[in-house]
């Protein structure tokens, strides 16, 4: 085998030659949470302010590098006393942790325009794997790093394993966290 042929075969075995795109968190993007209120209601907090990027390939979308950080206190509520209490030590304790993030490495496409992302959250010092269930709004396989990408990703975690244990009888222990995302190339 010639010299040349073995440097192209081993260009395209090593994946070198798939481009990486890379996106920023864009405006209309939104972070919510949700819980339930004495078995019968809910109530949601919203997190208007956040920061964000996904570096992605299309080719190999098993490897993804998604991070968001939402600034905690910036939390917005239905009503100011659940907002108060949400920022408080009972809760999110913004004074100590004014952000949560989320980091994901792992995804798993089940079809396509759905997909699983594994990875971690961080909220009040703690840090939980997790996994986002994701609908992207095209298929990332045909992602050129030129347009928008858009996506909502849902997962539930319990808020006790963040520490979060005040008014059991009356807040639900599972939260809902929807995640609508539109990343704008960088």
């Amino acid at each position: 085998m010639r010299a040349g042929h073995a440097a192209a075969i081993l260009l395209f075995c090593s994946g070198a030659a798939e481009p990486t795109h890379r996106y920023a968190l864009g405006p209309g993007s939104d972070v919510s949470a949700k819980v339930g209120f004495f078995g019968l209601a809910s109530k949601t907090a919203t997190f208007p302010r956040m920061s964000g990027s996904i570096a992605l390939q299309p080719g190999r979308l098993d490897t993804i590098n998604l991070d968001v950080t939402l600034d905690a206190t910036a939390l917005k509520a239905g009503d100011s006393v659940t907002q108060k209490r949400l920022m408080g030590k009972d809760f999110f304790d913004v004074a100590r942790y004014p952000t949560i993030a989320f980091s994901g490495r792992r995804m798993v496409m089940s079809g396509p325009l759905t997909a699983t992302v594994d990875g971690q959250i961080t909220a009040r010092g703690v840090t939980r794997p997790t996994r986002l269930d994701v609908t992207f709004d095209q298929p990332p396989s045909r992602a050129t790093g030129r347009d928008p990408v858009g996506f909502t990703a849902r997962t539930v975690i319990d808020r006790r394993d963040f520490g979060m244990t005040a008014y059991s009888f009356i807040v639900g222990k599972k939260v809902a966290i929807t995640i609508k995302a539109q990343m704008v190339p960088t």
